[in-house]
This record gives structure tokens, C-alpha cells and sequence, in this order.
């Protein structure tokens, strides 16, 4: 089981990631729901990885990126528009298209989650 932080400013959007990624046997966390929530609580709270609307209130979740891209934390953006709304910076995360279904959300779960267990096996 990963834990799974859902940044997302839709309700209901966030309710049905939780729902899912629950169903699936992950521990969600969050949601949140503005850039500045999401940079504190990266900060400081443990998790395995992260599924980000590329958009929060209006505002680029871009800063969360890059703290988890510094961190080697794996995570996925969520996005309405086209795959091209995400940072070329983060060309290599998954991006899963809005409207998406169960097994979207499935796929990229296990990508995220065994990119997080390949970086807790490696040697310090």
C-alpha cells in the first residue's frame, strides 16, 4: 500500500481519486486544495507519491513539481487541457487527460508506485 497525495481543487474530482486509489488498496492523502497547502505539507509529511492538477485555483502546481522532482518523489499531473499543459521540465511524469476513468488512474498508480519502491530498494 503507497500513500498517494491527491493535490486537486475540484471536490469532486478529489473525492473519486480517493475513492479509487482506496479501492485499489493505496492510502490517500490530502486532497489539497492551493499551491501554498501542497508546498507546506510536502514539507513535511511522508508520502510515496503524488497525483497534481496542473492547475490549483488558477495557479500552476509547477512549484510542487519541482520539489518533488528535487526530492525523487514520483508523480503524475491530472489536466482538462492537453498533454502540452505540462512544463517541459516534467516531460518524463504521466499525465493522465481529464476525463479519466478507473483504469487510467489504476495505470498510473502502479507506474508511480513501483517507481517508489525502486527508489527505496537502491543503496543509500
Amino acid at each position: 500500500m503507497a500513500r498517494i497525495l491527491i493535490v486537486e481543487d475540484e471536490p469532486l474530482i478529489s473525492l473519486m481519486l480517493e475513492d479509487w486509489l482506496t479501492e485499489m488498496g493505496h492510502q490517500p492523502v490530502g486532497p489539497i486544495d492551493s499551491i501554498e497547502k501542497a508546498l507546506k505539507f510536502v514539507e513535511s509529511t511522508p508520502f510515496d507519491a503524488a497525483i497534481l492538477d496542473v492547475n490549483i485555483r488558477a495557479r500552476r502546481s509547477d512549484p510542487v513539481a519541482e520539489v518533488l522532482q528535487g526530492r525523487g518523489i514520483p508523480f503524475a499531473f491530472a489536466t482538462g487541457g492537453s498533454a502540452e499543459a505540462v512544463d517541459e521540465r516534467f516531460a518524463a511524469a504521466p499525465t493522465l487527460r481529464k476525463p479519466y476513468d478507473f483504469d487510467a488512474i489504476r495505470r498510473v498508480a502502479e507506474l508511480l508506485t513501483s517507481e517508489a519502491r525502486a527508489k527505496e530498494s537502491l543503496p543509500d
